[in-house]
């Protein structure tokens, strides 16, 4: 339980002293300093509650807080309004209670298992900078609930089975068709053959491809037809298929190593055709497949509709799976492998109509437990100068690599240190570009779009990731300096370390409200704050060279629980930390 938490249980006793009861505490931080740090506001509340007048509840609750020694500056503002400060002596114990173990400051959650499926990269397709926001806030949501005790499992959920496939295959045909996986009659061992394929061979095929497909209706048909057979693990092209996404997964894998995003699982969408048989046994006995121009769908509209929700697609008339039953297979199989409480989706805002068709279907099915509770967490996107998409000089669609090598291009001319080597400031420039773009992404808040500006989010001042990473170099930098190992706060003396103070103390609310919004801007916002504060402290104040040993000790340890605490957000939000920069 954090310090924050008891602090509001504590009050709540008090104001049971004082002869009144309320199940959520009214406490808020103050605008007015002068008047106290805190604001109690349940006064108003209580007086409809109780019947009484409002400031004679207040005068009750303040004679009750002037018992405890913890508080000080108690006053009553306005019709009712309580505020209040805490000691300095109880400051510094709370302080030191954080310093000793930050989790001590932290709200663990009920225990909950948690699928999140998150990242989505297409086999074959080069990443773009679309894939960015899924894989970077997916992996921040993941590590937050992680810290605050959930048991999550990330699923990368690649794009592996559609028709994409069919077409770099067809094209793969049209300029190598003496492969022995086009041949009918080839009996040999296809794990032995070398496929001439990388790769950038995929990411150039596929474009290609499409773009035939567009003009070339034959083309497109052939396409449709191989996408089949793969489906049906027809020898050859089956096995072609797997050399496709073994090729590509591994360069996938290594893009997202660099965002710092991982997964417990790879699977992709063919995983889960291992349960599509199941899941159209359990819809055919419910009776809620039905035939629509050769195609077998589920009807999920219901009278009190305000827009038009189509049917899930279960099987197309060609015979070919849809993403639709795919992600509803999925469902089954997460049921069967994890039985989570919950299932999140990390996936384009845009898809929001598509989720709201499966997770209906889902329910009609009974695929899991009314009590699960199955989310679909969408953003916006990330556009350019001029409001709209992120492109290239030329207009086309920014690869996510070559959107990281913008960044570290532009961090790497602002690392001045002398003191580094060229190979240092190459590795350097990649951690700081990472968090320059990473933080960029996650300050807004999800849902909205916004403009990423390369120059400004690289910026060693201002809101950035960068600023973020120095000030927290500077940090570990003191108390390397100092040989700092440990400490208690004893002595603080200035409005500004009481700042810091009240900061940390607002952490737990922080984390409660990202997990419950599933976003990670007020992290963000925050990590900024509490950095900024402590940037404002370090100015004002000696800390190494100060005199007074006991202030000396008190000003380190306060650094060392910042630097904590950013330490934990910064990886919460998946940005690493350089060395030196």
């Amino acid at each position: 339980m954090s310090i924050y938490t008891e602090l509001k249980q504590e009050l709540k006793q008090i104001l049971k002293n004082a002869g009144y009861e309320v199940e959520t505490l009214a406490l808020e931080t103050s605008n007015r300093r002068d008047l106290g740090e805190y604001q109690l506001n349940d006064a108003m509340q209580l007086a409809r509650t109780y019947k009484q007048n409002p400031r004679e509840i207040a005068a009750k609750i303040v004679a009750e807080l002037e018992k405890d020694d913890r508080f000080t500056n108690i006053n009553i503002a306005g019709p009712g309004f309580i505020n209040f400060s805490l000691s300095n002596e109880y400051t510094y114990k709370f302080l030191n209670e954080i310093n000793k173990d930050i989790f001590n400051n932290i709200d663990k959650k009920e225990k909950k298992t948690v699928v999140i499926d998150y990242g989505g990269a297409n086999v074959s397709k080069a990443l773009h900078v679309g894939h960015l926001r899924s894989a970077n806030i997916g992996e921040s949501i993941k590590r937050l609930a992680k810290t605050l005790g959930y048991n999550v499992i990330g699923d990368a959920h690649l794009g592996d089975y559609g028709r994409p496939l069919g077409l770099v295959i067809k094209e793969i045909k049209e300029e190598y068709p003496d492969l022995p996986y086009f041949d009918e009659n080839y009996t040999g061992d296809y794990s032995e053959l070398d496929l001439p394929i990388t790769n950038e061979d995929l990411e150039r095929i596929y474009p290609l491809a499409s773009n035939k497909a567009k003009e070339d209706e034959d083309y497109l048909e052939e396409a449709r037809i191989i996408t089949n057979k793969f489906q049906d693990h027809e020898k050859g092209y089956y096995e072609l298929w797997k050399k496709i996404v073994e090729i590509s997964k591994e360069d996938i894998k290594k893009t997202y190593d660099n965002l710092n995003v991982s997964f417990e699982i790879w699977n992709g969408e063919s995983d889960e055709m291992e349960y599509f048989d199941d899941l159209l046994k359990i819809c055919e006995d419910k009776g809620l497949i039905v035939e629509s121009e050769g195609a077998k769908v589920i009807n999920v509209a219901t009278d009190d509709d305000k827009y038009t929700v189509p049917p899930l697609m279960m099987i197309k008339s060609n015979g070919s799976k849809s993403y639709d039953s795919t992600d509803l297979a999925a469902i089954l199989e997460r049921k069967e492998n994890f039985n989570p409480d919950e299932i999140w989706y990390v996936v384009d805002g845009r898809q929001s109509l598509h989720f709201e068709q499966v997770f209906r279907a889902a329910r009609l099915a009974n695929l899991v437990d009314e009590k699960v509770n199955l989310e679909h967490i969408g953003f916006g996107t990330m556009n350019g100068k001029d409001g709209k998409p992120f492109k290239t000089r030329d207009g086309g669609v920014m690869s996510l690599k070559n959107l990281i090598e913008l960044v570290n291009n532009e961090t790497y001319k602002r690392i001045v240190n002398e003191s580094i080597t060229e190979e240092e400031k190459q590795e350097i420039s990649k951690i700081v570009g990472m968090a320059a773009l990473k933080y960029a992404d996650l300050l807004p808040f999800r849902g909205t779009d916004y403009i990423f500006e390369v120059e400004k989010f690289a910026d060693l001042e201002g809101k950035t990731g960068p600023y973020l990473l120095y000030s927290t170099i500077r940090m570990k930098s003191l108390l390397n300096k100092a040989n700092y190992t440990d400490g208690t706060i004893t002595k603080l003396n200035s409005e500004t370390e009481k700042d810091i103070a009240l900061t940390l103390l607002e952490l737990p609310n922080v984390l409660d409200r990202s997990l419950n919004t599933k976003t990670l801007n007020e992290i963000a916002e925050y990590l900024y704050k509490l950095t900024s504060v402590y940037n404002k402290f370090y100015a004002e104040n000696h800390i190494i060279t100060e005199e007074n040993a006991e202030l000396k000790v008190s000003r380190l340890t306060l650094t060392s629980i910042v630097y904590k605490v950013n330490m934990l957000l910064l990886d919460i939000l998946g940005i690493e930390v350089p060395e030196k920069m």
